[in-house]
């Protein structure tokens, strides 16, 4: 993402919020996993979204209007000693002159220069409840200020939730971040045809799990989320991720696995048999969440509202099962029962961008969210039949989900991951020319 983005994001929020507010926006802290070990660091979603600042102990402060400077940033100063230990700082001169920034500080400086930004402007926008240490230094700030009073200091008078702003500009993605998107989605599609390649009875769920590791690190990429690899009953578990049973001839295979690259994720899901051939019931389930997701697809267009392809795959789902024998009665009482959510309980989407479960509300009000251009969802039907004694033998087991990034476009639904076959032919295919 080149500088020009994020000074083009700074400059519309600055816009929304106007003369007399200012935006305070906090790096995110570094975690410990283990005694003094730490996570790998990542920024902050919101924080990268308006700087493309990657470095922890930082503070952003938006200030329209100020005549000294409108961007500030906050940070830690160059040391030659603690680089040589954890790395190189952009320091005050690198924040100014790589990173845009009107004005930096040393971050020590913060208890002594914002609280003086603060107290001349009305409105302060903030997001509570992210950091709590920073929400108790925020209220320490406020509080001096407003001790102040009698003595003429101005406190703001408007505390505004920041992510209402910030959220809904994230949720519309430019022309760079579709693209970014797009390179996420091309590694994580080469990581899942690798997987189907290699595949093979005998093998572990974590020998498949290290093969997108794999594609994903030499594409200088990362796992968006703990990427969920189940065979047999596992794949009826929705969020399976201890990815350490042997996969069975027989069995199906389910991996839910997306990658990060340049802080923009992808999220695809396939499921296909471990031994390169579905059996007929494997195949008969597939057909449906398959046809499910097609349906689905067709109603991600602009001026359809957010629930639409759900109700599509809903629909779709219900009737198959129908079909099979796994649920009876008429098509419509079925659906206005519900009768689909024992095989099919979660949602057929979410928002996918910086993060993989993006931010941007799915209702306005009580109605759900009108799809507009610039919007990516995925498009992620599921059925999944238990081990129950109810159910024919010959359908247990079997968890099915099929899913896609799918960008909104005022030409129709593009599927950003559409270089990943998904037809059961297509699938068994590419398995078997991998062992012939």
């Amino acid at each position: 993402m080149n500088a020009k983005e994020f000074a083009k994001r700074r400059a519309q929020l600055m816009r929304m919020v106007g003369p007399g507010g200012v935006v305070i926006l906090p790096s995110a802290p570094i975690r410990t996993r283990t005694r003094d070990v730490e996570y790998s660091y990542r920024q902050d979603s919101d924080f990268y979204y308006m700087t493309g600042f990657l470095e922890p102990e930082a503070v952003v402060v938006l200030a329209p209007g100020r005549t000294s400077g409108e961007y500030l940033i906050f940070c830690r100063e160059k040391n030659p000693e603690r680089e040589q230990w954890d790395g190189k700082r952009a320091g005050q001169v690198g924040a100014v002159e790589t990173h845009g920034a009107d004005d930096a500080f040393p971050i020590d400086d913060l208890d002594d220069i914002l609280p003086g930004i603060m107290e001349s402007c009305g409105r302060v926008y903030y997001t509570m409840g992210m950091y709590a240490e920073f929400d108790s230094r925020m209220a320490e700030w406020v509080n001096t200020l407003r001790s102040k009073l009698s003595r003429g200091v101005q406190s703001p008078h408007e505390f505004v939730a920041l992510d209402h702003l910030l959220h809904d500009m994230r949720l519309f993605k430019s022309r760079s971040e579709l693209s970014a998107m797009r390179k996420s989605a091309k590694v994580a599609v080469a990581a899942h045809k690798r997987a189907m390649q290699v595949t093979r009875p005998g093998m572990y769920e974590y020998e498949v799990e290290a093969e997108f590791r794999h594609e994903f690190r030499r594409h200088n990429a990362s796992p968006s989320y703990n990427p969920i690899v189940g065979g047999g009953k596992n794949t009826c578990i929705l969020h399976y991720v201890e990815n350490d049973q042997l996969l069975n001839d027989g069995d199906l295979l389910l991996i839910d696995a997306g990658c990060e690259l340049d802080y923009y994720a992808s999220d695809i899901t396939r499921t296909f048999p471990v031994n390169g051939r579905f059996t007929a019931a494997q195949r008969a389930v597939y057909e449906i969440v398959l046809e499910a997701q097609r349906a689905a697809i067709e109603k991600t267009v602009v001026g359809n509202h957010w629930n639409e392809p759900h109700d599509a795959a809903v629909r779709v789902i219900t009737k198959g099962l129908r079909k099979l024998g796994l649920l009876e009665g008429s098509l419509p009482k079925l659906l206005k029962d519900g009768a689909y959510q024992p095989f099919y309980m979660h949602r057929t989407g979410h928002w996918l961008g910086i993060d993989v479960h993006d931010v941007g509300d799915y209702k306005v009000g009580d109605e759900w969210r009108m799809l507009e251009p610039g919007m990516v969802t995925t498009v992620e039907p599921g059925i999944y039949i238990g081990n129950s004694r109810k159910v024919p033998k010959e359908f247990r087991n079997i968890g099915i989900r099929i899913e896609d990034d799918v960008a909104i476009t005022s030409k129709g639904p593009d599927v950003l991951s559409k270089g990943l076959v998904s037809d059961p032919d297509d699938i068994e295919a590419l398995m078997n020319a991998a062992s012939d």
